[in-house]
């Protein structure tokens, strides 16, 4: 072991009780920063997959016009040196997707694309012998919205096959059966522009997005354009990609491709994207400040030390040990206790989130689930580290430069400051 650290552990060791305390701050400070930011991202993510579960990674509707500014060179005289800009701020939109197999076709060219299922969304009137909810029905085509959606992993009552053997079947989500107090196998009523149809509760789906579960009916797209009076076209076309951060990019990439309005899941879901976020940089604030204050405490206890250890500095560079030697041996020391305290937060950090996930939970609103969601990720325990370390450095760095400052002879005199 190098002269450096034994003397370093021998001041730890004059004062092991403060920064034995300051080693406990650190502990539960890196524990509890990888705790809150395991729960954060857990909800984060599970908030994600569920969203691309339920309306896709990207969302393709309006067909759009862009409109044509003009624009006069101004470096010419000339009678003719005006041109034309696409002016993007200004388009001008045609509601929903008049050739969907034209844009699927399109899509099949972009490498990102998973899959596709054409939509046809309207308003209409849900009615059951004891109530009427108003509602959105979803036409779909079962296997292709299948391939972009959790659909069928959603399913709580019924099934999928018999939605899919009855050609007047639909789904409802749990809400909407709660309150029209329907159930599999009962027939309600849907009425769309004054027409009524008759159609029977295949199953019963819960996404955990109220605002989904309490108005979406899904039914086959034949069965829509019927009721809607929509022969042509649809409202728009749910896609699945293999990559979802490269949502944003391909969306780009397909309005120029189709010149269709493309949604990606980011721009859908920012508020509540921003809201995770805010939550995580809240919660780093927060955990922080208890290492912080073990560092301040750190920092009291080295600098006693500094003032008790005078004399045996002075010896120490009375023997040859140079400035950045003591500097060393006062660093050593904070790094003794940051090696300890990181490696026990780690450890209190992990086993705190084992415990949390298997804590009861029961959430319904943004998405569903009975139980706290968490992530288990290396990037937590990494930021948690040098989240201490920069503290742990702050704090012994000044008195490990004012140890290094001391002069032997001062010392001796006792003019020492």
């Amino acid at each position: 072991m190098s002269p450096n650290i034994q003397i370093a552990t021998r001041f730890l060791l004059a004062k092991k009780r403060s920064m034995l305390m300051s080693l406990c701050g650190i502990a539960f400070g890196v524990g509890f920063f990888i705790v809150t930011q395991a729960q954060l991202s857990g909800f984060e993510e599970f908030f994600i997959r569920t969203i691309l579960g339920t309306d896709g990674a990207i969302r393709i509707e309006d067909k759009f016009q862009t409109t044509l500014a003009q624009m006069e060179a101004a470096s010419t005289t000339r009678a003719d040196s005006k041109f034309f800009v696409a002016d993007r701020g200004n388009r001008r939109y045609v509601e929903g997707v008049e050739y969907p197999e034209r844009v699927i076709d399109a899509l099949r060219t972009i490498p990102n694309v998973a899959a596709t299922s054409s939509v046809l969304k309207g308003r209409v009137e849900v009615q059951s012998p004891l109530r009427t909810e108003s509602a959105q029905v979803y036409g779909i085509v079962l296997n292709e919205h299948l391939a972009v959606s959790d659909l069928e992993d959603q399913i709580v009552f019924g099934s999928v096959e018999e939605f899919r053997q009855s050609p007047t079947g639909i789904l409802i989500g749990r809400k909407l059966s709660d309150r029209l107090q329907a159930r599999v196998g009962d027939s309600i009523i849907i009425e769309s522009r004054g027409d009524q149809s008759r159609y029977r509760v295949s199953g019963v789906y819960e996404t955990g997005v109220s605002d989904i579960d309490r108005v979406r009916v899904f039914m086959h797209l034949d069965q829509a354009r019927s009721l809607l009076r929509r022969p042509h076209g649809v409202t728009f076309i749910q896609v699945s990609v293999f990559d979802r951060d490269r949502a944003e990019y391909d969306s780009v990439v397909i309005e120029n491709l189709v010149q269709h309005s493309a949604a990606p899941w980011q721009d859908r879901e920012k508020v509540w994207l921003d809201v995770f976020k805010a939550l995580q940089v809240s919660a780093v604030i927060t955990v922080s400040t208890i290492i912080l204050i073990s560092g301040l405490g750190m920092f009291n206890t080295l600098v006693m030390i500094v003032m008790e250890k005078t004399r045996e500095i002075a010896i120490l560079r009375s023997m040859g040990y140079s400035r950045a030697d003591i500097s060393a041996i006062f660093l050593w020391q904070g790094g003794i206790v940051l090696v300890f305290g990181v490696f026990l937060g780690f450890a209190l950090g992990a086993g705190v989130t084992l415990g949390v996930s298997n804590l009861p939970l029961r959430v319904r609103g943004i998405f569903s689930t009975d139980s706290y969601v968490v992530e288990w990720s290396a990037m937590h325990y990494f930021w948690a580290a040098v989240t201490a370390v920069v503290i742990v450095l702050f704090a012994s760095l000044a008195p490990a430069r004012r140890a290094a400052r001391l002069i032997p002879g001062d010392v001796i005199r006792g003019t020492a400051t």
